[in-house]
């Protein structure tokens, strides 16, 4: 089950390395953790297909603010950077 709303909290969760999907480097892949926004916000990005446990890829971003871009499910999607930033994912290492 998802958790909606709250803040993000780093100290609560057992690794460090979380981020937000604003932060992630284009071309780098994570895992979807968490969602920090609302009930509309959540169900926009589920038609999306972003939800906890996807992997997506961020293929690109402006360099301020604008949309970002991400692979999810061989599909491209772009949602907005303050969506973005409600987005909570698990960078997936580098071998």
């Amino acid at each position: 089950m998802h958790r909606f709303g709250g803040r993000f909290n780093q100290r609560l969760m057992p690794e460090g390395n979380l981020v937000t999907l604003a932060q992630l480097k284009s071309g780098q892949s994570s895992t979807v953790v968490d969602i920090q926004g609302g009930r509309r916000m959540a169900d926009r990005l589920n038609a999306l297909g972003i939800i906890p446990g996807k992997k997506i890829t961020k293929t690109s971003a402006m360099l301020m603010r604008g949309p970002v871009t991400i692979e999810v499910d061989r599909v491209e999607v772009a949602i907005g950077f303050g969506m973005a930033n409600k987005v909570i994912v698990r960078p997936d290492r580098v071998p």
